[in-house]
């Protein structure tokens, strides 16, 4: 007993400093594309860079912010939601630098909101008109790198922010002041309403841009998303809608609330390898170590 006991303590000090070695992100600042928010991001750098100019991911988190629930106060580096810490060091490992941007800190609400709260959020943090902008303001940080080649950025979001990503990518207004926009997109789950910015024209994005989302989810329509779609891609929008039965909202979530439903762990395996794929061919990245 003494020896087992002596070997879980011993494990424990090995798992301990471990996590303490753990490489966090640095936190950097940018201005938004509405002129006014100073925004805050997390910037996760390629391990072994396969070339000096790495192409790059400007991630947009969900509604729930881009902090973990148990954050309890603490809104940094340390704290950040696992999805966005495992895809911000997924993008790290494959050649990428990532950035996260946190929309709602900056404007006072960093633990983000819960389910049912969407009619009773304030307007500075709008999917459709407010947050493309950050996804913008992120863009011209990245571009302005000296280690980001500047022609290959990609933009991936995921709820609420999946809806941002839909907006931004949209080739009307399309991107602010003529810039540049993103080479292409990911939106994990989105909510595919876009409050009706696209009632009367079909949506058509600028760029390639992939849709994930299980059918079983909770917070979204898959009908709505799966229209959407149909009808962008009826007036030559490159965009597709991948349908995984039985997943739900956050599939791609890796904690085991999760991941312990099988069509979850089913979905994250194969949309991870999906985006792999199609970042690798629109932005240069690796798809496979």
């Amino acid at each position: 007993m003494r020896h087992a006991l002596a070997g879980l303590a011993a494990i424990g000090v090995i798992l301990a400093g471990a996590a303490q070695a753990e490489t966090l992100p640095t936190r950097v600042t940018f201005p938004s594309a509405d002129g006014k928010t100073a925004l805050v991001g997390y910037l996760y750098l390629p391990r072994a860079p396969d070339a000096a100019r790495a192409p790059a991911v400007v991630m947009m988190h969900g509604r729930a912010g881009a902090y973990s629930t148990a954050a309890n106060g603490v809104y940094d580096a340390s704290t950040l939601s696992r999805r966005h810490r495992a895809w911000g060091e997924l993008w790290a490992e494959h050649g990428y630098v990532a950035l996260l941007v946190d929309g709602f800190g900056p404007r006072g609400y960093p633990a983000g909101f819960p389910r049912y709260s969407y009619d009773s959020r304030p307007a500075e943090l709008n999917e459709v008109t407010v947050r493309p902008l950050d996804a913008y303001g992120a863009l011209a940080f990245l571009r302005a790198r000296p280690d980001v080649d500047g022609a290959h950025i990609g933009l991936q979001g995921w709820s609420n922010g999946g809806s941002a990503t839909l907006a931004a990518m949209a080739d009307t207004p399309g991107p602010p002041d003529g810039m540049p926009g993103f080479v292409a997109a990911l939106a994990f789950y989105p909510a595919c309403k876009l409050k009706d910015a696209f009632k009367d024209k079909a949506y058509r994005p600028y760029a390639p841009v992939r849709v994930f989302l299980g059918t079983a989810d909770e917070e979204v329509s898959p009908k709505r998303c799966k229209r959407l779609v149909d009808t962008s891609r009826d007036a030559g929008g490159d965009i597709a809608l991948t349908l995984y039965t039985g997943a739900t909202h956050g599939f791609d979530d890796p904690g085991r609330k999760r991941q312990k439903v099988e069509a979850n762990a089913d979905a994250a395996e194969d949309a991870k390898e999906r985006a792999l794929e199609f970042f690798a061919k629109q932005l240069g990245g690796r798809a496979k170590d």
